[in-house]
């Protein structure tokens, strides 16, 4: 602990810290880049590796720029952890983590991983963000590996929508927890979605065209103003979401997702297609205009509430409610694809033993994280299925996570 030595970066961990080697054993460095002679500390000393700050760059990486937002650094705020790498050599680190993850973790030989699609300008893309207060009430975002709120005037990621509304917050409410901004970006809706230690809603003067949540302790919803979704846009097609929901925090990139599902499954009008952990029915809805027959899974009650709404008028759309590992093993039906979308830690076994009895031909998997999909791709080829391509879509710049999409298809 404390010891100070140069160390080469060679590589960029899954996490966001750029790693070296240093007496046989992995120094993981955050704010470092790949390529770069840096001299670091020692800050957590393992047998078989170490964390490291950094205290000097020797020798820059030609992608070094200087941050834009003054809250980003050690210390600081933890929302952005790569905002010292020019962006678009951030997407090409990150197709390089993928390939790095189905190598390590999937055990492929020559991963097809594609070319990363990045973000438009890398800036201003977030639909929704969540602060957190300080005990004095100010508001502000985690720092990293951190409980300690750093505070925030401004945050350059968030789409201007949610900006102009932060900006707009004049809040004395030492009872808040929480606050979360939700903006419609192409109907420019506006929500606040917030939680307290008390249930006691708080007094409100509300001069922005905005609704006000309240979320309970037990997951109660409870409108204080306006309604308790909002819309949103994607590929001509609106969308509600209601205020617990998920939906992709990237609006423009979601269409991109869109685009991919689509042509990877490339349906027919008399095909049987599932859409598992189907939040508010983004697929669904795209499906259900190339399918037969469409299945929803989803097993949030508000996503399932919204997705029915979303898909109303769709004859050949089902949405059933509950966990994917639950209601799948039941379902008796031979499917011809399938999507999943499910959350960070992937699938269950039980869910995926229950999809590979359907027998899909096609299978895409929509992934926030690339160690799980390249653990469950390995399993689906054991299943046999073959990895057909892996296409990363930066949906998050300035930070280290990557959305993927993988299809498998099913060996004759």
């Amino acid at each position: 602990m404390g010891k100070r030595f140069d160390l080469k970066v060679t590589a960029m961990a899954h996490g966001g810290e750029a790693i070296g080697r240093h007496d046989g054993k992995a120094i993981f460095v955050p704010y470092a880049i790949p390529g770069e002679l840096v001299r670091v500390e020692i800050t957590e000393d393992r047998p078989r590796y170490a964390r490291a700050r950094l205290i000097a760059v020797l020798k820059p990486s030609p992608a070094r720029v200087t941050p834009a937002c003054p809250h980003f650094g050690a210390g600081k705020c933890g929302g952005c952890q790569w905002q010292h790498i020019a962006y678009p050599v951030q997407a090409r680190i990150k197709g390089l983590v993928v390939l790095d993850q189905f190598r390590r973790i999937g055990k492929f030989e020559e991963p097809p991983v594609l070319e990363p699609i990045p973000d438009e300008t890398g800036w201003e893309y977030r639909n929704h963000a969540l602060f957190h207060a300080t005990p004095e009430g100010k508001l502000g975002f985690l720092q990293g590996a951190s409980h300690t709120v750093y505070p925030v005037d401004e945050c350059l990621i968030v789409h201007p929508l949610i900006g102009e509304l932060y900006a707009a917050l004049d809040m004395t409410y030492p009872e808040l927890e929480v606050l979360e901004l939700r903006v419609g970006t192409a109907t420019g809706d506006l929500m606040l979605v917030f939680q307290a230690r008390g249930e006691e809603p708080p007094s409100l003067q509300v001069d922005l065209p905005a609704s006000v949540v309240q979320v309970r302790h037990d997951g109660a919803i409870a409108p204080l103003v306006g309604l308790d979704y909002i819309t949103e846009v994607v590929r001509g097609r609106e969308f509600r979401i209601s205020a617990t929901s998920f939906y992709q925090v990237n609006t423009h990139q979601a269409a991109q997702l869109v685009e991919l599902v689509l042509a990877a499954l490339d349906l027919s009008a008399d095909e049987t297609v599932l859409d598992a952990y189907c939040g508010v029915g983004l697929f669904t809805a795209f499906l259900s205009a190339e399918a037969g027959r469409v299945i929803g899974i989803e097993a949030h009650p508000a996503s399932v509430a919204d997705a029915q709404h979303n898909l109303t008028g769709a004859e050949n759309v089902t949405i059933l409610a509950g966990a994917v590992e639950e209601v799948l093993p039941s379902l008796d039906v031979s499917l011809d694809a399938a999507v999943l979308d499910p959350p960070r830690s992937g699938l269950a076994k039980e869910a995926l033993d229950a999809l590979v009895a359907c027998a899909p031909q096609r299978i895409v998997y929509v992934s926030c994280d690339p160690a799980t999909l390249a653990r469950d791709a390995r399993r689906m080829v054991r299943q046999g299925y073959t990895l057909q391509w892996v296409q990363p879509v930066d949906l998050f710049p300035q930070t280290y996570h990557i959305e993927s999409v993988a299809l498998l298809t099913k060996l004759e």
